[in-house]
This record gives structure tokens, sequence and C-alpha cells, in this order.
């Protein structure tokens, strides 16, 4: 597995191949079987491919349209939008998308209380692992992947369309990679670490 954790990239250009489900399914079973709080499993996947998905990105580009015109629902991240717009034509490119919903959550928008806020950062941290070992599966298979979270753009547009309960968390990109990234960089251990032992 460390093999996968080093190799992994974030891929922005895919080729055209068909991905079989089967190792849609097999990525997606490698997420299922990632740890959760209290084994709640707070998660749902939605494929799409070819016209379904063709039909939810143009969802995400009324929604990055709408922000770029001043109805901002984002109004201090503006700054992201010429991202968003990038990735949305990596979206539009990869075979697969598959959009990450949580059943249990409640938009980003509405205000909630400080215990569901603590659920919902223990479902986050639940589901980023899920994601994780897809990434990584992926890998495995592969595969090239990329993990999106510039839904969030588009966050009313796409939760209208999908039409499933719960917080739209992002999407991963899936498909046959047409590029080879090098590796980004990393901050050094000694920036991150410290160690707070007692003997």
């Amino acid at each position: 597995m460390l093999k996968e954790i080093v190799n992994r990239r974030s891929i922005r250009k895919y080729r055209q191949n068909e991905v079989p489900v089967e190792m849609i399914q097999q990525i997606i079973q490698a997420g299922q079987l990632a740890p959760s709080g209290k084994n709640k499993q707070p998660w749902k996947f939605l494929v799409y491919t070819a016209q379904a998905k063709r039909e939810i990105l143009i969802k995400m580009e009324e929604g990055i349209q709408r922000e770029l015109n001043g109805n901002c629902m984002l109004p201090n991240s503006g700054y992201g939008l010429p991202d968003a717009q990038n990735t949305l034509r990596i979206m539009r490119e990869a075979p697969v998308l598959i959009v990450v919903m949580n059943p249990y959550g409640k938009s980003p928008f509405e205000n909630i209380t400080v215990d569901e806020r603590v659920t919902e950062i223990v479902d986050s941290l639940s589901i980023g692992a899920a994601i994780q070992n897809m990434l990584l599966e992926a890998e495995r298979l592969g595969l090239g992947t990329l993990w999106i979270a510039n839904t969030c753009f588009a966050y009313p547009e796409l939760v209208e369309y999908i039409k499933e309960p719960g917080q739209l968390m992002g999407a991963v990109a899936l498909g046959y990679a047409d590029e080879m990234p090098l590796p980004r960089p990393r901050k050094a251990l000694d920036e991150i670490v410290e160690y707070r032992c007692r003997l």
C-alpha cells in the first residue's frame, strides 16, 4: 500500500477509455471499508457517466456562472472561481464522476447546533477516510483520480438536481490518466510533527 500512497497523483487530464463497471465497484467497495465514527458509515456514492454526467455538470456550470455574476453564496471565496472553472473542464473530460453524499448531513448554509457541528466533523473525517481508500484503490488498479471540493460553488444547483437527502460533500473524477504529474512538494516532518512524550 505504501507504493500506492507514494505514487498517487491528482490527475487533471484523462483518456476517453471507458472504465469497467467492475473496477468502479471495486473502488467504491474500498471506500465502504473505511473506518467511521460509531461505524455510522455516513456516505452514499452516486456514479455518473455519459449523458447523466453531462447533465449534472450543466448544473455545476450554472452554479459557477451564478457566482461569477455576483449572486454569491460564497462571497469571500471568489478567488477560487477560476480553479472551479478548470475543475469543471476536468470533470467533463473524466469518463466517470462519483458524487459523495453524507445522507445524515445538513447544508453548509444552514445554522446548526454545536452538537450537530461535532457530528458533522466526525462524519467529514469518516468520509475523508472513505475517499482516500477509493483514491488508493484506483491507483492500485491503474486508474487516475481527482478529489473535488469545488462542488461548493454550485451547491444549491447540484443538490436540487441530485434530489438526495443530506449534505453534498464533493466528488471524485475517475478514469485512465493522460498525464504523469511530478510529485508535489511536501512539508518537512519537523514542520508538522511535535513529539510530546513523557518518560
